[in-house]
């Protein structure tokens, strides 16, 4: 990737329906320059997909919990290719410190979220978790 597939990127995080001739305006390109690197991009797996990203407050029963985790050793592949496969998480992300994972979990219930842990709980390669839920937003960014 170059710079200009990165301000390509940064582009499309920003507004994700821009269109190609917003976004060859915005980098000072042509249209199929722009078309044929988000294709490059997507061939490539670098961009998986795209998505609607909701404020908070427009769905107020979803649940979300981030769950600190903890790997056995060098099973981090594994632990990770697992936890993309369970509907209840949102998010992964790699950290460092204490925990190895940081996992955002999304449900509509209490119930459901106690499911969701419970197969996090499963996963050959977790040895420990740790879970707090969201309670309030005070700045979006």
């Amino acid at each position: 990737m170059d710079s200009l597939d990165q301000q390509l990127i940064a582009l499309l995080r920003s507004d994700a329906r821009a269109s190609v001739a917003t976004l060859a305006h915005k980098l000072n390109v042509s249209r199929g320059t722009v078309a044929n690197r988000i294709g490059r991009l997507e061939s490539a797996g670098v961009i998986v997909g795209y998505t609607v990203r909701l404020r908070p407050d427009v769905q107020p029963n979803l649940i979300t919990a981030w769950t600190s985790i903890t790997v056995d050793g060098n099973q981090a592949r594994e632990v990770i290719s697992r936890l993309l496969g369970e509907p209840g998480v949102a998010a992964i992300h790699d950290t460092n410190g204490r925990w190895d994972l940081l996992a955002e979990l999304r449900s509509s219930s209490l119930n459901e979220l106690a499911a969701v842990l419970e197969r996090l709980r499963l996963i050959k390669g977790i040895s420990a978790t740790e879970t707090s839920i969201h309670l309030q937003t005070y700045k979006l960014s």
